[in-house]
């Protein structure tokens, strides 16, 4: 057996233990051990994409897909999302509108609803809130119910065999696309092998896996000239959550007014068609209300609305999220509106296949940059936008945004601001050293 072999398959084995660990043992609360194997992880993959050549990207790949299959029989012990998605499935698969009430509702009406119970809602972490997730994203949680109607395990089995089926079709689609653009297809396995990714989406059940698929599926019918097809599948990423519509001002210049127009007409009517079999006063009144929530309520690991909550606290004695949650989003989206809509590419330096990639990315960051809340598994989407592109700062994110985990004990949340400004400053920095004095090649070579 080549020396190099022994080597790939000794730190593979290593990989699956720490994995087995992450996955199946340790608990979000014990963050030394977390922390340990996590960063651990991270080093055995940064060791392995440096040396990655051609001839390794097959043997790494199928390692990739054994892992996130040792997870799909894991229980999510980093995130406790899966419990609203069940109870969302369950009230679906009895024939109530899972927009209609928030939980707390039905624990206090002792509706006889299979599923819907004090043993489940103690689990919800937001049991006074309105659900957030869109239809296709409700489907995907009612099939899970209806597969395995009275276990909890059986409805995650079938939820987490949606997210590797879709994290296997991008891994897939990646491969398609670095050769379309010439660019090396060792780079998939930044993706592929990168342990926020693996942890967050087949490890924890998040839905960016299935909406990372559709985009990517977008762009490879927008690349091909299928249009028609790519507005039908970027709706269903939009359907599994809607952050996508951030995106779509940036395909503007590159389609130009008529082809836009008929795009965004597509997508308009698809999104619509998704949205009917819901369609009612229910979903009007709670996505009205879990917009609210996330502009006036919600914060977590964020950037500048910290910078402007302290200043507020120092100016005005309380927190004023209430006002700046919604100007913050308006600023936002002006910015979007501009990256998208100039040469902003080009100003820095990018050029042919890397444009559209590139605007994306910094759409995502700048959407993020905005916002009260960011979880770790948010950044997993604009991660895989930039694997097309010369720019590195988001992997460096994928370790960095997991010392917010920091945060956890066993009796709640405490967040450690000092960890969140140390994330910040070092991601920020690498951007800033890239934009400023940024080599023509990655520093990754891959």
């Amino acid at each position: 057996m080549p020396r190099h072999r022994s080597l790939d398959y000794s730190l593979f084995v290593v990989m699956l233990a720490l994995y087995a660990l992450l996955g199946f043992i340790i608990e979000r609360h014990e963050t030394f051990p977390l922390f340990g194997c996590y960063f651990a992880a991270f080093i055995i993959y940064l060791f392995v994409i440096f040396r990655a050549d051609e001839d390794r990207v097959s043997f790494w790949f199928y390692a990739s897909i054994v892992i996130r299959g040792l997870l799909l029989f894991a229980v999510p012990n980093l995130s406790d999302d899966f419990y609203r998605f069940i109870w969302d499935g369950r009230l679906l698969a009895s024939g109530y509108h899972p927009f209609a009430e928030v939980p707390s509702y039905y624990i206090e009406h002792t509706l006889n609803i299979p599923g819907i119970d004090g043993t489940l809602f103690k689990n919800l972490n937001s049991p006074d809130y309105f659900t957030i997730y869109p239809p296709l994203a409700q489907f995907i949680f009612w099939v899970s119910v209806k597969l395995s109607h009275h276990s909890l395990y059986g409805s995650l089995l079938v939820m987490k065999l949606v997210i590797l089926l879709s994290e296997v079709g991008s891994l897939l689609i990646m491969k398609r696309l670095l050769l379309y653009y010439n660019l090396p297809v060792s780079r998939v396995l930044l993706y592929a092998l990168n342990p926020l990714v693996i942890l967050e989406l087949t490890g924890n059940i998040h839905l960016e896996a299935v909406m990372i698929f559709f985009l990517l599926l977008s762009i490879l019918f927008l690349v091909r000239e299928k249009l028609i097809l790519s507005g039908i599948v970027i709706s269903l990423a939009i359907c599994v959550k809607l952050i996508p519509l951030i995106l779509l001002p940036a395909l503007l210049p590159r389609l130009g007014w008529k082809k836009a127009l008929v795009y965004y007409i597509v997508v308009c009517l698809m999104t619509m068609l998704l949205f009917l079999p819901l369609l009612d006063e229910n979903i009007l009144v709670g996505f009205q209300n879990s917009l609210s929530y996330y502009f006036k309520k919600f914060e977590f690991n964020a950037s500048i609305y910290y910078l402007i909550r302290e200043s507020g606290y120092l100016y005005f004695g309380f927190n004023i999220i209430q006002t700046a949650g919604w100007l913050l989003g308006a600023v936002s989206a002006s910015i979007i509106i501009y990256i998208s809509l100039v040469n902003f590419s080009s100003h820095l330096g990018t050029s042919g296949s890397q444009k559209l990639y590139t605007i994306f990315l910094f759409v995502m960051l700048c959407f993020f940059l905005f916002t009260t809340t960011l979880h770790p598994w948010y950044i997993t989407t604009l991660f895989a936008f930039s694997i097309f592109t010369e720019f590195r700062f988001a992997l460096l994110w994928t370790a960095m945004i997991f010392l917010t985990y920091a945060g956890y004990s066993i009796t709640g949340f405490e967040e450690n601001l000092w960890l969140v400004a140390v994330e910040y400053l070092v991601v920020l920095g690498y951007l800033a050293y890239e934009l400023l004095w940024k080599r023509k090649e990655s520093f990754l070579r891959v």
